[in-house]
This record gives C-alpha cells, structure tokens and sequence, in this order.
C-alpha cells in the first residue's frame, strides 16, 4: 500500500533511473510515493536529453502534467500545465519530450510495464480514448459550479466554501477517481479539520499554504489516506495551486472545535526514565526542508 507522505519537498528526495522502458534518451525520477507491492506510484520526472518512445500500451493508467518544459504526445503539443491520461487498455501515443523538461507522471492500478504496439492495431480499446487537457488554456471555474462537471463536494451543511477554484483535468465517473488543478485565493482561511472517505494527494505548483502539518511551497507534495484528519487551512498573500487526486468522490467530513488526548500511567518512559518521549498519534514520512511538526498530536 501507499504510504502516508506529509510534508514532504520533493528537493530533498533522492534520483533513481526512470521507470519509462522502450524509451531512448535519459532520464530520472524521484519517487515521491511509492507502493512497492503493486508499482503504483508518483513521480517527478526529468528529462536530461531529448527522450522519445513508441506508440504502445502502460500497464498502468497513466497521467502526465507538463510542470516545465515541453512533450509531444503523437504530434499533440503539451506545455507547462498542460496534461493527458492513457487509462487501461488504452493505446498511448509515441512520445517526445525536451530535454530538460519536468513532468509529474502517475500510475495507478498498475506498474510500470509498457508494451509496444501500433496506433492502429487491435490492442487499441475504442471504449476508452487517451485524453488530452490543455489547462494552460483552460479557465478557471468554481468548485461548486455544476455547469463544470465538478465531482467535489466541498459543502458544510448545504453551504458551499467561497474561494477555490478549479480546473477538472480527469473524472472517472465510475469510480469517481479524479484529477484537478485547485486554486485558492488570496488569504484563503478555513479552520475545522476535514477527512474524507478517499485518499488525497497533491503537489504545489505556486504559492504558499499553512495548515496543521506544516507549510507548502512549490515543489511540496503529500499523500493522505483515507480518513487521515487535516486542517486550519490558510493561503497564503499571493494564493496557492496544487495539482490535487483522489481515488473516489472528495466528501468534506468537518469536525469542529477538535483535541486529541491521551490517557494512562507510563509505565517505562516519562519524567522518571530520562531519554524517554512521549507517544504520538501518527508520525507520517516527512521531508527534512519541513523541520518539525507544529504538534503532532493535533490531527
């Protein structure tokens, strides 16, 4: 299973040689969450020379966000913000990235197996297109716009939470999996601590933002699971992007005016056994730029 990841910034992971078989030219990656039983994973990727691969099939969905640089997906162009995801089954397209690009790639439900194939051969799944989404060029919508397609539920007892905006780059209406560009203005506050019923991931793109585990910046990522608390929400002055996704349908649970406490006798750890600390609720992978928790009991 994926582990939980919060915070941490992406600088201080370390490179491994991408996972991109059939692919010519060079390139890395840094593994900003990894499932090493099933291949699932997210990951920056780096283009150090020009890098090209054939049309074929990914044995996992696959998505790519342009963060810099450029990529051509069978003759598409795609710039900084700019996204596609090949689902399963679905053939992707010979592909060529600049040198020196940055793309965020995604595998879910899959590793990182790619097979060869031809544009217009059988292995093609007509009921499922690779899709391509210029974000660059998109507006920026509402979340609680229904004209949209937004899948969120950002509501607290029928009131809708002003401020957040999105783009909506993919939505499985089946599953209700989903990835989107959120936006959040100026000074953005929300202060009750929030779970959902889906895991949440998300990487800054511009900005800042302050919350319980620390502070974001561009370049820092999380990964939540399912029913992890989080919160006392605030944008920064110039306002925060992320790229975000979940695996389900994101329901806000709010719990107000929230503690945690912790009761027992110490049997071998307190005042009276120096060296000895006391026990927190949840200790997540965190990057070393983040420095401490603000308080880890506070979930």
């Amino acid at each position: 299973m994926r582990p939980h990841v919060e915070l941490i910034d992406e600088k201080d992971l370390i490179w491994h040689v991408a996972e991109l078989p059939h692919g010519v030219g060079q390139a890395r990656q840094r593994n900003l969450n990894y499932c090493e039983e099933t291949g699932e994973a997210s990951l920056m990727v780096e283009f150090e020379s020009d890098w090209s691969r054939p049309a074929g099939l990914q044995a996992a969905q696959t998505e790519w966000f342009v963060v810099e640089g450029e990529m051509r997906v069978g003759g598409e162009l795609l710039v900084k913000d700019d996204y596609c995801i090949a689902p399963q089954g679905v053939l992707t397209p010979a592909m060529e990235i600049k040198a020196g690009s940055r793309v965020l790639v995604f595998r879910e439900y899959g590793d990182w197996g790619f097979t060869p194939a031809q544009a217009d051969g059988e292995n093609r799944n007509p009921a499922h297109e690779l899709v391509i989404k210029r974000a660059s060029q998109m507006d920026w919508y509402e979340v609680t716009d229904p004209t949209h397609g937004s899948p969120m539920d950002f509501s607290r007892g029928g009131t809708p939470v002003p401020g957040l905006y999105i783009k909506l780059l993919h939505h499985d209406k089946v599953t209700g999996f989903y990835t989107r560009l959120i936006r959040a203005k100026p000074d953005w506050v929300e202060h009750p601590l929030a779970h959902h019923p889906c895991y949440e991931e998300a990487y800054c793109t511009q900005g800042s933002f302050d919350y319980n585990y620390g502070q974001m910046w561009p370049g820092t990522y999380f990964f939540r699971p399912a029913g992890v608390r989080h919160g006392d929400f605030t944008s920064g002055p110039e306002g925060t992007t992320w790229l975000l996704r979940c695996d389900g349908r994101l329901v806000d649970w709010y719990t107000d005016n929230a503690s945690v406490e912790m009761h027992g006798t110490p049997v071998n750890w307190g005042p009276d056994f120096p060296g000895s600390e006391p026990p927190v609720l949840l200790q997540p992978v965190r990057s070393r730029s983040m420095g401490p928790m603000k308080d880890p009991s506070y979930q």
